[in-house]
Formats: structure tokens, C-alpha cells, sequence
């Protein structure tokens, strides 16, 4: 690929963003980070107060990118076999047999909305599909579309019937982003676009699954400096060492921070990863890792918090 294939599809990752803007008002460093996600080839858990617009954003990042959406709207009474897919008997000519019928799980983006109200069963009904990118049932393996990405919200109040997430699943979300409630013009902004014109703000289609899938094979090839790399990887280690943490990362953590600055570098233009793309994504990828011990907790000590006095250090 040559030097002026690399700068279109940056232009055309610029454009992408300024197209997801039309729609999403304000939230630049979320939409930054879930992009970044989609580039490395990661997960994504969204987190925020209900009707910030988790949904939208992920919905439209689907349309802006040409990627199969799906949706899985998680309750307690969803089964497994609701999300991977089942097995049905059909009427053939010669006889009845067993045929595959492909769950929502089979998509390019695969939302899974409110994913903490599943049961622990069906939220590991996920796992293999977040890892391997294939899904296994009744004994034969089928493999997922790609590019291929769980991206999943979840509210931080109203936990009545809802199910924590174990570790082993919080940690296959590359990133995990904080979205607030926005600011009083930007408020203004949503209110006047909303409630004037269309319910729904049209986008353009700017990039293709195949130029997504180029952008994510020139992410993993683009440089990092040896000593950001370790310095990546000694905060990684740190969160082991910490007083102030009972659990840390893995080095399941240390290829993700390294991954999600490469990848970030590439968003910005840039052919190289620089200290700022480290300490910007330092916190999403660590902050649902980390478990603070009961001290820090009782001091009003967040993760985020944990993690910033690490990289002062």
C-alpha cells in the first residue's frame, strides 16, 4: 500500500468522524475512542446515565462505516441460544435434518444493549465470540463476519435485576468509555436538531468494510518507540504492585494499550505513536481491570483516579 493509499483512508477516518458528528452532538473524545476501537479490532463496553445516547452512537457508526448491524436487547429471560444461534429442523426432499439458523451474534457490529441484565449464562454465551471471533453450537464451530466487534452499554444505576459482569468477560473489552451528560449549548444543540427536523439526522457511508479491515492490518504495523512500549507495559505491571489495588491488569491489558495507541496515532495522522496516545487511553483500557482495595474505595478514590496517580509516577 502506498503512501497516498495510507493518506486517504486517514482522510477518509476524518470524514467519518465529521459525518457521525452530524448526528452525535458533542461527546468528541467517546466517539475518538470507539473509533479507535473499531481500528484496533476490539470490544468496546459504553457506559453512562439512560438516554445519553449509547445506542445512536454505535448504530451510527455502523451506517458511516458500510458494517452489518445487529442488535441484542438483553433481558433476563434471553437465552444463549437467542444470541449464538440454534439448530432447526427442516423438511428436506430427502428427509428432515438439521439446519443452522444464525443467531443476531452473526453481524459486523453486534450491539449488546444493557448486556448486565443477561444471565451469567447467556453473557458467556459471548465470550468465545468477543475472543476467537467464532461461535461453537451443538459441537460444530462456525466462524463471525469481519471485521467483528461487540459493542456493549450498560447503566450504572438501576441495578435491581441486573447480573455484574465476571472478570473474565470485562476483560475482553479492549476499552471501557465513560459517556457524560453533555454541556448546556451542546444540550441546546441536541434539543434544536431533534425536535425541529427529521427524528433522525442523515449520514453518509464512508468506508468500506474493506477499508476498514486495510485500516486495521496498517494500525498493527505502525511503529512504537521501544521506550513507550515498555513504558505502556511497566503501567500495566504497576497495577499489580499498587497498594492501592487488590486485583490488576493483565498482559491481556499491556497489547491493548500498545494496540489502542497505535491505533489512535493513526486516527490523528500520525505515522508514529506519541507519549499523549498512551496517556489518553491509559484509563479506558485499565479502569474496568483494576479493583480497588476497600481503602481507596472509602476515600472516594475512583479507578481513574488510581490510574492517573500511576502515570504521574
Amino acid at each position: 500500500m502506498t503512501d497516498n493509499d495510507i493518506d486517504t483512508l486517514q482522510r477518509k477516518l476524518g470524514t467519518a468522524r465529521e459525518q457521525i458528528g452530524k448526528r452525535i452532538v458533542g461527546q468528541t473524545e467517546v466517539l475518538e475512542q470507539l473509533l479507535v476501537c473499531v481500528l484496533a479490532d476490539g470490544n468496546a463496553l459504553l457506559e453512562s446515565n439512560p438516554g445519553l445516547g449509547k445506542t445512536t452512537m454505535v448504530r451510527t457508526v455502523a451506517e458511516v462505516t458500510d458494517l452489518d448491524f445487529s442488535r441484542i436487547q438483553n433481558t433476563p429471560d434471553l437465552m444463549p441460544s437467542d444470541v449464538t444461534g440454534t439448530e432447526m429442523i427442516q423438511e428436506r426432499e430427502t428427509g428432515r435434518e438439521f439446519v443452522f439458523e444464525r443467531g443476531p451474534v452473526f453481524a459486523n457490529v453486534v450491539l449488546a444493549d444493557e448486556i448486565n441484565r443477561a444471565t451469567p449464562k447467556t453473557q458467556a454465551a459471548l465470550l468465545e465470540a468477543m475472543q476467537e471471533k467464532q461461535v461453537t453450537v451443538a459441537g460444530e464451530t462456525y466462524e463471525l463476519p469481519r471485521p467483528f466487534f461487540v459493542l456493549a452499554t450498560q447503566n450504572p444505576i438501576d441495578q435491581s435485576g441486573t447480573y455484574a459482569l465476571p472478570e473474565a468477560q470485562t476483560d475482553r473489552f479492549m476499552l471501557k468509555l465513560l459517556i457524560d451528560y453533555p454541556g448546556y449549548d451542546e444540550e441546546r444543540r441536541i434539543v434544536d436538531t431533534y425536535t425541529a427536523g427529521a427524528e433522525q439526522v442523515p449520514v453518509e457511508r464512508v468506508l468500506s468494510r474493506e477499508e476498514i479491515r486495510e485500516t486495521q492490518q496498517l494500525v498493527r504495523e505502525l511503529p512504537i518507540a521501544d521506550d513507550l512500549r515498555d513504558r505502556a507495559i511497566q503501567l500495566v505491571r504497576r497495577t499489580r504492585e499498587a497498594d492501592e489495588i487488590d486485583f490488576g491488569a493483565s498482559p491481556r491489558a499491556s497489547m491493548a494499550l500498545v494496540l489502542a495507541a497505535k491505533a489512535r496515532a493513526f486516527l490523528r495522522g500520525r505515522s508514529h505513536v506519541a507519549g499523549e496516545d498512551i496517556e489518553a487511553l491509559a484509563a479506558p483500557v485499565l479502569r474496568h481491570r483494576i479493583v480497588l482495595d476497600f481503602q481507596a474505595e472509602r476515600e472516594g478514590r475512583t479507578p481513574d483516579d488510581v490510574v492517573r496517580a500511576l502515570l504521574d509516577e
